[in-house]
Formats: C-alpha cells, sequence, structure tokens
C-alpha cells in the first residue's frame, strides 16, 4: 500500500504542478492546492484504503497501520513538492518538481518490480507512460481554463448571504 501511495502521490502533485503552471495561476494558489491534495485527498484515498482492508478482513491493527504508513508517504512526497515550489524560482520549480517526480516514480517503481520479481525496465517504461499521460493532460487542462479567462475569483457561500444575518458579511 505505501507504494500505491507512494506513485500516487508522485502524479497528482506533478499533474497540479504543471497544470496549475499552464493556466499561470499564482505561486500560492499552487501551494494551496498542493496543501489540500497532500492533506484531504491523501487522508480521503488513505481511509478508501482502510475500508477495503477492513471488507477484505485484514487484522485491524494491520490495517490501520497500512493506512497511517499510506497516509504518511504521501504526506511526506507532497511536502517534498511543497518545499520545491516554494523554494525554487517558478520557472525551475516546474522542471525540478517534473524531474524529481519522475526519477522517485521510476525508483518507486523499480523497488515495487524486483520485490515481486518481475522486469524492473518493464514496469517502469510503464509508469512514466501513465505519468507523462497525466502530465500533457494536466497541461491541456491548463491551457484551457487559462484561455478561458477565469479572472472573477470564486465566491464562498457565505460571502454572497445578506447582510444582517448572523453569519454574514456585516457580522
Amino acid at each position: 500500500m505505501v507504494s500505491f501511495g507512494g506513485a500516487s502521490a508522485v502524479v497528482t502533485s506533478l499533474g497540479l504542478i504543471v497544470g496549475s503552471a499552464a493556466a499561470q495561476t499564482s505561486r500560492a494558489s499552487l501551494l494551496e492546492a498542493l496543501l489540500i491534495v497532500a492533506l484531504a485527498d491523501n487522508l480521503t484515498d488513505a481511509l478508501g484504503i482502510h475500508i477495503y482492508q477492513e471488507s477484505e478482513k485484514l487484522e485491524g491493527h494491520r490495517a490501520f497501520a497500512a493506512t497511517l504508513g499510506n497516509f504518511a508517504t504521501r504526506l511526506a512526497i507532497c511536502g517534498t513538492f511543497l518545499l520545491l515550489v516554494a523554494a525554487l524560482p517558478a520557472g525551475s520549480a516546474v522542471m525540478v518538481s517534473l524531474a524529481w517526480g519522475l526519477a522517485l516514480l521510476g525508483l518507486l517503481t523499480w523497488l515495487v518490480a524486483r520485490s515481486r520479481g518481475v522486469n524492473p525496465v518493464s514496469e517502469v517504461g510503464k509508469h512514466l507512460t501513465i505519468a507523462l499521460a497525466v502530465i500533457v493532460m494536466s497541461v491541456g487542462i491548463g491551457m484551457l481554463i487559462h484561455d478561458m479567462s477565469f479572472k472573477t475569483p470564486l465566491e464562498l457561500p457565505w460571502d454572497v448571504l445578506p447582510d444582517g444575518l448572523p453569519w454574514g458579511r456585516g457580522n
């Protein structure tokens, strides 16, 4: 499960980084999105894995340990991308994140393939091909969003409530 978590965290982070770069979003927006993925998406994926393990009647302690391991792995990997985006100049952050992510995915895939006794080169090739497809699609989506020129920020529901209500803007 840790290998699933690691691969998923890498590919999701890369898609988010290149898609956001193509949409020309701000660094703050990208950091916010990466942090949300690091917490919310990773926690819900870990929960899904935990529920699956319980349905397979895996002993409760082992299921919980695997869930925590999956979440911790994903959080740590997402954290490396957060650091790269926060610390590096914008242009460098994207390229370094791509290099780091693809190298990390290749390494994780190689280790899992070796432990399974299958051809690591073939497995790495398949997984990198999928990651590259996600990257290309994310760039396309980012460019499309940018071309649609969504300039107006989203409003939270409580921002549009009339003044005077207990939770409205005026209170």
